[in-house]
């Protein structure tokens, strides 16, 4: 009796075996699902470029503010109040125009006298830095 259950035990072995081709059937159905989901996503897509030209863009206020730069940073963009993105225009205005932009590393600023004073007595920051020293001049 022991040798017949061993005997049963081996085809139950080979089942499993056998069940693997069909595992790899259902598989093959799974790219015709994939198909489908990218169809459903584009219908998304097109109904949120539908609203953007609908709501124009709002500037934030806080750049919009007209803001008086102190002395030092007035010899670099004028005395004149003006907002953010207007001292930031001129100061790159003023950065290319006396070409004080690094030749290899074109993130960085090669400061001269009235940027130095400017940046804090640096003589090279990233226009990252650049943007966060220049705001302690703002009012």
């Amino acid at each position: 009796m022991a040798t017949a259950k061993k005997a049963a035990k081996k085809p139950a072995a080979k089942k499993p075996a056998a069940k693997k081709p069909a595992a790899k059937k259902p598989a093959a159905k799974k790219p015709a699902a994939k198909k489908a989901a990218p169809a459903k996503k584009k219908p998304a897509a097109k109904k949120t470029a539908a609203k953007k030209p609908a709501a124009k863009r709002k500037p934030n206020a806080a750049f919009m503010k007209a803001m008086t730069p102190s002395a030092v940073l007035a010899a670099v963009v004028g005395a004149s109040p003006m907002p953010r993105t207007e001292v930031t225009k001129k100061i790159w205005d003023y950065i290319k125009k006396n070409k004080l932009q690094d030749a290899i590393n074109r993130r960085l600023i090669n400061a001269d006298e009235k940027l130095k004073a400017v940046f804090g007595g640096k003589g090279k920051v990233s226009m990252f830095e650049m943007t966060k020293l220049v705001s302690n001049h703002l009012k």
